[in-house]
């Protein structure tokens, strides 16, 4: 009778662990993670992961909060998943990241139509012009190798990068399309703002997850549903709608 109940304590325990539920966290991404009025979860982060939460054998529970704290608490392992980030070596150090991205972006400067601005693709050309950047972005290898040497100034959102390029106060920002545009409509800036070419970069976005051994299985399971996903293309279907860019 002692082993049959050990048995069925450890079977238990077994369905408990499996039916746990997956705090995902990330913060504002346009149409890829966000929350609405209702405090209900949208964009191409939380549809992804609807579609695999039968895989990943667990409930979700999605959270909003500042993109460091967001962060912080997955590389401490008190949340799950991570919706959004872009890989680079340093941040290897701190998650997990899923096998492959779900989506990816286009990376510019943005300056004022009545400035003259210019970008030719050179960053020597950017010496001791002020440029902005949003804090704890990243934009890829050719100018995170520059950063310093550009030593840009650091913002807190794309909105307030974007009141300070109106307000003259900043020569170019550098931020996404995806993130860029929702703004560039709701402040009515598209016929006072313009993007330059050629790109800065194309990143991509991955799940990422606490680098321990208790989320080894859950990123085992997650890597072969997505590739399923992607096989299907699924992936591009729910992408789609969106308006979202997949790999």
């Amino acid at each position: 009778m002692r082993s049959v109940l050990v048995v069925l304590f450890w079977l238990c325990l077994g369905a408990v662990a499996q039916a746990r539920e997956l705090r995902v966290v990330g913060t504002f991404f346009p149409r890829v993670y966000e929350q609405t009025e209702d405090g209900q979860f949208s964009g191409l982060g939380p549809a992804v992961l609807r579609e695999l939460a039968g895989s990943l054998e667990s409930e979700l529970h999605f959270e909003l909060h500042p993109w460091a704290r967001a962060q912080r608490m997955v590389e401490l392992g008190s949340a799950d998943i991570l919706v959004g980030p872009y890989l680079t070596a340093e941040r290897e150090q701190r998650f997990a990241f899923a096998a492959e991205p779900f989506y990816q972006d286009r990376i510019l400067f943005y300056a004022r139509r009545d400035a003259g601005s210019t970008w030719s693709g050179d960053y020597h050309d950017l010496n001791g012009r002020r440029i902005a950047v949003v804090r704890g972005w990243v934009y890829g290898r050719q100018f995170e190798e520059v950063r310093a040497q550009l030593q840009p100034i650091m913002v807190e959102s794309v909105e307030n990068g974007l009141r300070m390029l109106m307000a003259g106060r900043i020569e170019l920002l550098a931020s996404n399309q995806r993130n860029t545009a929702p703004h560039l409509t709701a402040m009515a800036l598209y016929d006072e703002v313009r993007e330059l070419t050629p790109l800065i970069d194309v990143q991509r976005g991955y799940f990422a997850f606490p680098r321990d051994a208790l989320h080894l299985e859950l990123r085992r399971r997650f890597d072969e549903a997505f590739r399923q996903m992607v096989e299907s293309g699924e992936l591009a279907r729910l992408a789609a709608p969106l308006e979202v860019s997949v790999p």
